[in-house]
């Protein structure tokens, strides 16, 4: 499976989380999904963190700011086709965290490392299953 993305959209996200830094960042992908089962991301909609707990090593973006995202996309003949957040130093690899917070089968779900305010690696996971089974696979970043 592939998530393409366009450069200056993929160093958006990058830039958001070195901003938020010591922070997780979070945001949703909206785009399309293409008829070969790949998606394709047109706009990076950045979010709050909701988190107060603990938002250095983790994030939940509101129930609403997330209607609204899907309402604006769908409006635009778009849809949610992932979502994205930082890992403060740590690695770009989803934690088991993660994928127990994952309630959107068929998204993309993309991490980026940020070291020391710096982004460094983005890794992106496809959310695939249902709840009791859902699983995250490695999917290549195609930038164009």
């Amino acid at each position: 499976m592939v998530l393409r993305i366009q450069r200056t959209l993929l160093e958006r996200l990058r830039q958001h989380g070195e901003e938020t830094y010591p922070h997780e960042c979070c945001g949703a992908l909206v785009g399309n999904f293409d008829d070969d089962g790949n998606r394709t991301v047109r706009s990076v909609v950045r979010c709050g963190n909701m988190r107060t707990d603990s938002p250095q090593n983790r994030y939940e973006i509101s129930p609403a700011e997330l209607v609204r995202i899907q309402h604006e996309a769908r409006m635009a003949d778009q849809d949610i086709v992932g979502f994205y957040h930082s890992h403060p130093d740590h690695p770009a690899q989803w934690s088991a965290t993660d994928l127990k917070e994952a309630h959107w089968s068929g998204c993309s779900y993309v991490i980026t490392r940020v070291d020391e305010r710096k982004a460094d690696v983005t890794n992106s996971f496809l959310l695939t299953g249902d709840e009791e089974a859902k699983r995250f696979e490695d999917e290549v970043i195609e930038i164009y």
